[in-house]
């Protein structure tokens, strides 16, 4: 039977199913974030917070990314870092997009009024690129129903007609692999599958795609040399930290130690073990007569299946309803059990 991984760093008073929607945070970032929290409120900390600490949240999610360090920005959401992106395009660019996809990825762009923007099927996006598509930027993992993007198709189209590429990590990364180099531009919210405190986000940029990223949003973290903040900075930095937003410090001395847990469980074991409970629940769906979406995905949803998610709460289990769908996420903190519940409620 599938136990939960991550030994007593997880005391879940229900069977939770919803690290889609947001996920539990480990004891050690609550013991981190309070602990900044009470020094802030005795006046004993001598500042907001560590740089120091928000630099190795920073290395943490590198290591998980495949990047090193020096390609990680830090950020406060998906919505800002893909803004930035999106303000780096000349005026007519054509971005694809999956239809559906999660508006945080889309809407900084379609704001701009004097972009071309196009829309296609999950299972179309590589075959839509083409000549003048200027970036193609897609979800890993559908928020709304856990379809998994064939990422090397779309990586091999956009790398035949010279389109740079944005991929929205957030529902993938803490349990599928990411090679986030593989990618101009990757943004991931941290309060999901890498269990950090909302307020933490991550954006990674490739060398090349920094020459043309202009750091609309820089402040003085982002000059090369901290010890001047006044005035315009000399020198903004060489790496991607140029794109860095002051950090919310309670959200990263949190994420700190939450990417550390997952480095030392490691991904491959997170998404072995939460995919295996998702088979299992779908096989159990399927038994019960339910056609949940196919795949081998750590989340499952089953269309038309929403309406019981009152029905779970009230017996427990939290699970999430986007788009009239029954989503469930599983994730390093669920077991068999879990899954059991879920289905014996369902029936």
């Amino acid at each position: 039977m599938e136990t939960p991984l991550g030994g007593d760093e997880f005391a879940p008073r229900t069977t939770y199913l919803n690290t889609s929607k947001c996920g539990l945070l480990p004891r050690r970032t609550v013991a981190a974030v309070t602990a900044l929290a009470e020094g802030l409120a005795a006046g004993t900390t001598g500042g907001s917070g560590s740089f120091a600490v928000v630099d190795r949240a920073r290395g943490g999610f590198a290591r998980l990314a495949g990047v090193g360090p020096d390609r990680v920005a830090v950020g406060s959401s998906v919505a800002v870092h893909v803004g930035l992106v999106a303000s780096s395009l000349p005026p007519g660019a054509e971005v694809l997009f999956v239809e559906g996809d999660f508006g945080s990825l889309i809407t900084p762009f379609a704001v701009r009024g004097d972009l071309k923007t196009r829309f296609v099927p999950l299972d179309d996006l590589a075959d839509a690129v083409r000549p003048g598509t200027a970036l193609v930027a897609f979800s890993s993992v559908q928020s709304a129903d856990g379809r998994v993007a064939d990422m090397a198709a779309v990586r091999g189209a956009a790398a035949a007609h010279g389109a740079r590429t944005l991929l929205d990590a957030t529902q993938s990364a803490g349990w599928l692999p990411l090679d986030a180099g593989a990618y101009d531009y990757t943004v991931t919210g941290g309060f999901k599958f890498l269990m950090c405190p909302r307020g933490a986000s991550f954006l990674t940029v490739t060398e090349e795609a920094q020459e043309s990223l202009v750091p609309v949003h820089a402040g003085w973290i982002a000059a090369e040399d901290l010890g001047d903040p006044y005035g315009p900075a000399v020198r903004l930095a060489g790496t991607a930290r140029r794109y860095d937003e002051p950090p919310g410090f309670l959200a990263y001395h949190g994420a700190e130690r939450s990417l550390a847990l997952l480095g030392e469980i490691g991904v491959d074991a997170v998404h072995a073990h939460a995919t295996a409970l998702a088979a299992r629940f779908r096989d159990g769906l399927v038994r019960l007569g339910h056609r949940p979406v196919p795949g081998d995905s750590a989340v499952v949803a089953v269309p038309g299946l929403g309406g019981r998610q009152a029905e779970l709460a009230a017996a427990g289990v939290v699970v999430s309803a986007p788009a009239g769908n029954l989503r469930a996420a599983f994730h390093l903190y669920n077991s068999a059990a879990d899954v059991d519940r879920a289905l014996d409620v369902l029936s």
